[in-house]
């Protein structure tokens, strides 16, 4: 992986744009910085979101200097460029590119904060390559994936109206997950929406390649989707934090449950008021995730 660009910096953060080896760049958010003496933090998103997703969180971790924490957008997705095969985008193809970018930033190990699909990748990562973790936070994802969050999931991706505006985005995400994230105030609404959407050459559109629809095609989801009891397993001997919405439909209590028979010393936390995903947005959350990480630094000395 080569052509590590900087481009705008701004308050404390940078975005680097490095390029795979089939040619496509990718945009990585660094907050902190370079040298820093702290173990480094990953943020992965989940399956149609961003790097920006992970803003307030990054800040608090970055920790006035003390700690170089990346957030990536996958091929497909915010700043990244768009492959022109949408069939590349699967997890073993963004494994591959999230190790690549790791490397070449020297990133490894690291704790990984991963949401959704980005939990997917840290427990793919467990068994791949298991010297670059240093701890997990799984946000509202395990081993078992209900099917009808996913059918759920599947239903709007790619498919939702083009707002007139930020504010007419607002409340077509309000009325799509008002149920699943009943305490958001307008303003949070409207901080989602310019997360979710950004400025093309037609008005507002996705920061997302809407054919990412096309991985969720052939899902049979009156069926229970394939568990990854194996791939969590080799998260066995490090430190693991799992974060639940209160009204998740993907992650279930019972999943959880298991989770912690299996991984006894895991720390648990439910986000009451959220579903999936939780937003990693809240004081007590990122007060949470900070000891976590904390804990992981202290481990690894």
């Amino acid at each position: 992986m080569a052509d590590q660009v900087l481009a705008n910096q701004d308050g404390g953060a940078e975005s680097l744009f490095l390029t795979t080896p089939d040619g496509l760049k990718l945009h990585v958010r660094a907050y902190g910085p370079r040298g820093a003496s702290a173990l480094p933090v990953v943020c992965l998103p989940g399956l149609t979101r961003t790097e920006a997703d992970f803003e307030a969180l990054a800040i608090a971790l970055a920790n006035g200097g003390q700690r170089r924490v990346y957030a990536l957008d996958y091929r497909g997705r915010g700043l990244s460029d768009h492959d022109r095969d949408p069939m590349n985008y699967t997890l073993a193809t963004e494994l591959g590119d999230t190790l690549a970018v790791l490397s070449a930033l020297n990133a490894m190990p690291a704790v990984f904060v991963g949401t959704s699909r980005g939990g997917l990748l840290s427990m793919l990562m467990a068994v791949a390559r298991p010297t670059a973790i240093a701890g997990v936070v799984l946000n509202d994802i395990g081993p078992v994936i209900e099917p009808r969050g996913l059918a759920r999931i599947k239903s709007y991706v790619g498919k939702l109206p083009q707002p007139a505006s930020f504010e007419d985005g607002a409340e077509i995400l309000r009325r799509l997950f008002d149920a699943h994230f009943p305490a958001l105030a307008a303003e949070d609404w409207l901080a989602w929406a310019r997360r979710s959407y950004k400025q093309g050459s037609r008005g507002l559109e996705p920061t997302y390649d809407v054919r990412l629809a096309r991985t969720l095609e052939g899902i049979e989801f009156d069926k229970p989707l394939p568990a990854l009891w194996k791939e969590f397993e080799a998260l066995t001997g490090m430190p693991l934090m799992v974060i639940r919405g209160g009204h998740s439909d993907l992650l279930s209590e019972e999943t959880v449950a298991a989770m912690r028979e299996r991984h006894p010393a895991m720390t648990a936390l439910t986000v009451p008021d959220q579903g999936h995903a939780p937003l990693l947005a809240e004081p007590d959350t990122i007060r949470r995730i900070a000891a976590f990480v904390d804990v992981c630094n202290d481990r690894a000395r």
